[in-house]
């Protein structure tokens, strides 16, 4: 157990790609009263896949490790990793494994409902976004053309965060920012589209309600989950939507969030609609947009690089003209999913350490890339990076993005910002505020603050010429 209590306890939940995380907070101060986690396991080879009702069985673990302050919140809210492919039968047993948003054997379906529906800039104006192989849309036309069988018997679609939210209330309920990631809501009409539905063969009366900003999901119905019956449940959220919460944003302040995957987005008060595919149109949580754009190869794909070279993932030596794409898992930013790792310029005299810090820099230049897409003409070109995730614990990391930036950064203190953004949702539904002013009055966003260092041009030029002149072999 944590601190003291002084407000009522809600719970934030995080179900992620690798485990499930759940804070008890005290809805008034943001203090963190308990805390559980419990792992998930994901397939290898060619599909990256998960058993739904392992993240179920891991969220009561989580839970139960919270002990008694969970049996004391009176509202509750997942945030779950967006994208991913969940059906179930008239049972509500899953049909097959969930298909995870990082699963890139959909890219053909992809390519292929792109054309079909008009082009890019066409699924850009309609939906939002351009829905690239980790999109909800092309999983379930995969599906369909891979496993007509699967698609057959299912009877009900769900996004992870859903299917979580709809075990514990018993009701199907979805949120506009976590389905604004499928590819059959479209950001124009803020609604299902039924002729993209149509065009892949969903029904929709498969899909959930989607819920308004602020309104309730239901109750806790689930019996033997350790959390009271009858504690309000919020609809829940994305991960990035979560986590946008949890830092309580303003339109225009940059967040990259270094995790599994690396993430560049900011609230916007406009719709966006990047024809070019790099930025997702999402809807935000509340009733905002939260433009973003997700690179596939980011802090695991380093570290990776550091255990070939045999060396800690900090020993980075400066110097040295080598450019690496550390694309180990084909990439979403720049859309390659087909790619494998570059490597360019290696010399006689280039050390470990530059070649492992040439790995950090092509994984933050594409984000910086993408970040400069990600912001509109609100933001202001010198606003401090709020800096999340795994890898901002890194000194590497914080150092590469300085450099390639030539931003001030800012390290939140809070960790579990998907977690406290979903409690911050939990605790607006429960006194009626709205979730990003309850995050802010939590402070979340304070943190450790680095000051703004020239951009390393030499290193972007290379970089950036590398990137265009490995196009062949990026796209073989």
């Amino acid at each position: 157990m944590g601190a003291q209590a002084a407000g009522p306890l809600v719970v934030g939940v995080d179900s992620s790609t690798q485990s499930t995380k759940a804070l008890v907070v005290d809805a008034v101060t943001g203090a963190v009263i308990a805390r559980g986690q419990a792992p998930h396991t994901v397939s290898g080879g060619a599909g990256k896949e998960s058993d739904p009702r392992q993240w179920w069985q891991a969220l009561g673990e989580a839970l139960a490790q919270c002990g008694d302050a969970a049996r004391q919140a009176s509202a509750v809210s997942v945030g779950g990793q967006q994208h991913g492919l969940v059906t179930l039968d008239a049972a509500g047993a899953p049909v097959r494994p969930a298909m995870l948003w990082n699963d890139v054997r959909p890219a053909p379906q992809s390519e292929r409902l792109i054309a079909e529906r008009g082009g890019a800039a066409a699924w850009a104006d309609r939906v939002g976004s351009v829905p690239g192989p980790a999109f909800t849309v092309a999983k379930w036309a995969w599906l369909k053309a891979n496993e007509p069988a699967s698609a057959a018997a299912t009877a009900a679609v769900r996004l992870p965060h859903d299917y979580l939210t709809e075990r514990l209330t018993g009701e199907a309920v979805t949120d506009r920012g976590d389905a604004s990631g499928t590819g059959w809501w479209a950001s124009s009409t803020e609604s299902y589209d039924a002729e993209i539905l149509a065009h892949v063969g969903l029904d929709p009366a498969l899909l959930p309600r989607v819920a308004l900003p602020g309104e309730a999901a239901g109750t806790v119905h689930a019996g033997h989950l350790p959390l009271p019956k009858g504690a309000l449940v919020a609809a829940g959220t994305g991960d990035n939507m979560a986590a946008a919460l949890g830092l309580g944003l303003r339109p225009g302040r940059p967040v990259l969030s270094l995790g599994t995957s690396g993430t560049v987005y900011a609230v916007s008060t406009h719709r966006p609609a990047d024809p070019a595919g790099t930025v997702a149109g999402f809807a935000d949580a509340r009733g905002d947009w939260l433009p973003l754009a997700c690179t596939l190869n980011c802090t695991l794909a380093v570290d990776r690089v550091a255990a070939l070279l045999g060396r800690d993932r900090e020993s980075v030596e400066d110097g040295g003209e080598v450019v690496m794409l550390p694309f180990l898992d084909g990439e979403r930013t720049p859309n390659l999913p087909g790619a494998s790792g570059l490597v360019h310029g290696l010399r006689h005299d280039t050390t470990g350490g530059q070649l492992l810090q040439a790995a950090y820099d092509g994984a933050v230049l594409t984000l910086l890339q993408a970040l400069d897409r990600v912001l509109d003409a609100d933001a202001a070109p010198d606003a401090p990076l709020l800096l999340i995730g795994g890898g901002a614990r890194g000194r590497a990391w914080r150092e590469t993005v300085r450099r390639l930036s030539g931003r001030p950064v800012v390290v939140p203190e809070a960790r579990e910002l998907v977690a406290l953004g979903a409690a911050a949702q939990a605790a607006g539904l429960l006194l009626e505020e709205d979730p990003a002013a309850v995050a802010r009055r939590w402070e979340t966003a304070r943190g450790a603050e680095y000051e703004a260092r020239p951009r390393d041009e030499a290193a972007w030029e290379r970089l950036t010429a590398t990137l265009a002149d490995g196009a062949p072999l990026l796209r073989r």
